[in-house]
């Protein structure tokens, strides 16, 4: 396979997986804000900070306001971490790669662009937010079954799974960092119903608050929950999960190319054994923080080794 196109196949699905991030961050704030309205806007804070655009937001805008913060991360052109944005990004990436695709995931995708295209033609009203964010999160599930139902198990496949899972990874380590270092007060707050509140939303981001009930039945406290989301590997958006699959992925395309083992397969290795030999404790000990820190850089690292091995751009 050409670079250029198991590159766009990986940010394709990177893309994809963002959008469907970015929805379900914006859930998680919206209804945030509405139970605690005294602090929406330390809420819209945190999903600006967790999406990693901040900055932007503050050059086009003075306030911190509910509605100017889902339009932003929702429709605007000029935001390039927007859902729209992103999304026809992946289309487009999926348009120059259709002979890769299936008819049945190309469809998915060009149909869920028409629709989210139309739905979020003007501002979504505060009444209608929570029927698009449900649309972006159904046509997500909907591409992620036609691609894991019709793609063959060949390298097209294997790229496609490394750029979803190097996101998702990226996106829980990053919900975990901010929805807790940024959002929470300060230090004193650590224990209190507050603090309880604040990780039950790290749960609600990642869509893991009923499978994390199932597994502890009842159990909540933190260290229970920042176990869940980064060394169980029975979630699929666990730090451990996504490392664990990117592994098997990577080692496949060693195996296809015939290669002793790629420099991105070593690191993925490396990573996927240093989480396997983390207890929660241990973490805690370093500091939540700094732990998080350590991984994203790591896992940003292997992204771009990805594309140095695969030599996306040549």
């Amino acid at each position: 396979m050409l670079g250029r196109t198991a590159g766009e196949l990986f940010w394709m699905c990177r893309y994809l997986e963002r959008c469907e991030n970015t929805a379900r961050l914006i859930d998680a704030g919206f209804r945030m804000s509405m139970t605690r309205s005294k602090s929406a806007a330390s809420e819209w804070t945190s999903v600006l900070a967790t999406v990693g655009c901040t900055a932007l937001y503050e050059e086009r805008h003075e306030d911190i306001l509910g509605d100017r913060v889902i339009d932003f991360l929702l429709r605007d052109k000029s935001n390039p971490y927007s859902v729209l944005t992103m999304f026809q990004l992946a289309r487009e990436n999926a348009r120059r790669t259709r002979t890769a695709l299936t008819l049945e995931l190309w469809e998915a995708i060009n149909g869920a662009w028409m629709e989210l295209s139309d739905s979020m033609r003007r501002p979504v009203a505060t009444s209608n937010l929570i029927n698009v964010l449900d649309l972006i999160r159904q046509q997500s599930a909907l591409i992620r079954g036609c691609l894991y139902g019709t793609l063959l198990r060949n390298d097209i496949y294997r790229f496609c799974q490394a750029g979803q899972l190097i996101e998702r990874a990226d996106n829980t380590a990053r919900i975990l960092d901010v929805k807790y270092y940024v959002l929470l007060p300060t230090a004193a707050y650590v224990g209190s119903p507050l603090d309880n509140v604040q990780w039950e939303m790290l749960l609600r981001s990642a869509s893991a608050e009923r499978a994390f009930h199932w597994v502890h039945e009842g159990e909540t406290s933190p260290a229970a929950i920042a176990r869940f989301l980064m060394l169980d590997k029975q979630l699929p958006r666990s730090l451990a999960y996504c490392y664990d699959q990117l592994e098997r992925h990577l080692g496949w395309l060693d195996t296809l190319y015939e290669a002793d083992e790629f420099q991105s397969t070593t690191m993925a290795c490396q990573l996927n054994n240093s989480l396997s030999g983390y207890t929660i404790n241990d973490i805690f000990e370093t500091g939540l923080h700094q732990f998080i820190a350590w991984f994203l850089g790591a896992n940003g690292d292997l992204a771009s080794q990805i594309e140095n091995d695969f030599r996306f751009y040549a």
